[in-house]
């Protein structure tokens, strides 16, 4: 059961709404009252309000235990009920707050309250699909309630146990993998996040739940992972946006948990929500950029501007010989060209690619002179009339993975594509991705 702080402020929205749907009686008090009664179901893993009601009573400090009676109060008693001193009244003598409320459910244009802070990055962190529902559903509900645009980019079990508790309301919602839409953490911020929140309407707050860790993501994967987490925060810096990130509590190993405290500065457990004590962006950013151990095995060539057809013939030779699909063999070559140029033009002249394969996958590295001093560098969506900046945005595209190591001495910058299992058909990697 959910906590009693969740239990009791659903209960006491649950009977605010009963008064005004029987008083106005409007679709949006109506649709708003069976969102509240399905998250109190939720809640307390009832199948009705009746018992759900019953549950979160019975789940209150100070409750009597024991079998318990749903007791209806009438219009006129609940109108009467005495008010605590600290409660201000308006109107019939109900409280400012269901007066708020129901000017804002019968009049859409007046908005509904907003968070003080513009941007809104909570971990959650959950034990079993109980709790994860208990502490996602009520998010998407109110940001339905409150007419934003909601999506969800979750692991694929995740996204049918969300489709399934959201029921008919599902469709509202956009819904993505993010095993494949998210595989590549660098492409997270500029293909799911901004793509979603720069094309609401304004006025509105978009709520995104985003989960791009979890168990069994690859330590390759891993420092990706963060750097992406830690991102986020500069990416939508002022801007008015909701992104909650759960994390499997039960299944993630305590550094990662430690990490997603460094990253994220709120969070919220079945229990509580408080502020992080450990946030830390800037300290997290530097912690991942981890200079990278040296190929194995790996076939190179050292190349300037007149070397560029040469180091992308060699990258697609190499990926052939491995067994690369052949139209991921073209995305590689788009990589690989995209960041020999960027060598020649911003890293000093000249570089080295090194080509080898890694558990799975084919990686191709280029090392050059330069330094990347922008964080955000391959995560802003850019303008179509825009000029040049596309580079590292389109190695993130089409990569599966793209880590980078950068510094005053250099960057080295790695990219991987996974190879075709022996189970899997032609073109099974790229359809994988959903391209």
């Amino acid at each position: 059961m959910a906590h009693p702080a969740v239990l009791r402020n659903l209960v006491e929205q649950y009977e605010t709404l009963e008064i005004l749907g029987a008083e106005a009686g409007s679709p949006a008090v109506r649709q708003r009252l069976a969102d509240v009664a399905y998250s109190l179901c939720v809640a307390t893993g009832t199948r009705d309000v009746d018992a759900a009601l019953v549950a979160a009573r019975h789940g209150l400090p100070g409750a009597r235990r024991g079998r318990l009676p749903v007791v209806r109060l009438s219009r006129r008693a609940l109108r009467g009920t005495p008010r605590t001193a600290g409660e201000q009244r308006s109107g019939r003598g109900r409280t400012k707050a269901e007066v708020d409320m129901k000017e804002q459910l019968n009049n859409p244009g007046i908005p509904l309250p907003r968070e003080a802070d513009p941007f809104d990055h909570p971990a959650f962190f959950y034990s079993g699909e109980q709790e994860y529902v208990a502490g996602t559903v009520p998010y998407l509900l109110d940001g339905l309630a409150a007419g934003d645009p909601v999506a969800v980019a979750v692991p694929g079990p995740q996204l049918e146990l969300l489709r399934s508790a959201l029921g008919g309301r599902a469709s509202e919602v956009r819904m993505l993998d993010m095993t494949q839409a998210g595989r590549n953490p660098g492409r997270i911020i500029p293909g799911v996040l901004r793509s979603f929140a720069d094309a609401a309407p304004a006025g509105t707050r978009p709520r995104i739940i985003g989960e791009p860790i979890w168990a069994g993501r690859s330590a390759t994967e891993y420092p990706a992972c963060v750097q992406h987490e830690a991102l986020i925060n500069l990416a939508f810096e002022g801007r008015t946006v909701s992104i909650l990130c759960p994390y499997d509590a039960a299944r993630l190993p305590e550094t990662v948990l430690a990490d997603a405290r460094a990253t994220h500065p709120v969070l919220r457990d079945a229990a509580s929500e408080r502020p992080s004590d450990a946030y830390a962006v800037e300290r997290m950013i530097r912690r991942y950029n981890e200079p990278f151990p040296p190929p194995v095995e790996a076939v190179s060539l050292k190349f300037s501007s007149e070397d560029l057809p040469e180091a992308r013939i060699l990258a697609s030779d190499e990926a052939r010989r491995a067994g690369l699909d052949r139209s991921r063999v073209t995305d590689l070559e788009l990589a690989v060209s995209e960041l020999a140029t960027n060598t020649v033009l911003h890293g000093g002249g000249s570089g080295t690619l090194h080509a080898w394969t890694e558990d799975g996958h084919f990686v191709c590295e280029v090392r050059d002179r330069g330094h990347i001093s922008d964080p955000l560098a391959g995560r802003r969506p850019v303008e179509p009339a825009a000029v040049g900046g596309r580079g590292i945005l389109m190695v993130n595209q089409v990569a599966d993975l793209v880590r980078v190591h950068t510094s005053v001495t250099g960057t080295a910058v790695r990219v991987y594509f996974a190879l075709p299992t022996p189970q899997d058909g032609p073109g099974t990697a790229a359809a994988a991705r959903g391209r």
